[in-house]
């Protein structure tokens, strides 16, 4: 798979937008979270897309599969991210819930 092709998928743009919307979120979290959780929140969905398109940059099947598992782990990692910043009320109950839906 070409990392060119891999920006068509449904999986990419999804985490992409999912991304792009983390990041407007958390502009409105306190200061003393920007190098906590802000930080650990960018990283973690970013990271979904990131290994995703690394992933496709490999040779073979399995290292794509691999990096794909990856970034599956990473969405986790993002969804209790933004289950913390609900329970830490930076972030309503609903966009908390519609985000890690997402």
């Amino acid at each position: 798979m070409a990392t060119r092709s891999v920006e068509d998928l449904e999986v990419f743009k999804l985490a992409h937008a999912l991304v792009l919307k983390v990041y407007k979120e958390t502009r409105t979290f306190p200061r003393e979270e920007s190098f906590g959780l802000v930080t650990q929140l960018r990283r973690a969905a970013a990271s979904v897309v990131a290994n995703l398109v690394e992933g496709a940059g490999r040779l073979n099947q399995a290292e794509y599969r691999q990096f794909a598992g990856i970034a599956r782990g990473s969405a986790a990692e993002t969804s209790y991210h933004l289950l913390l910043a609900r329970d830490l009320c930076y972030i309503a109950r609903e966009e908390s819930h519609k985000l890690r839906e997402e």
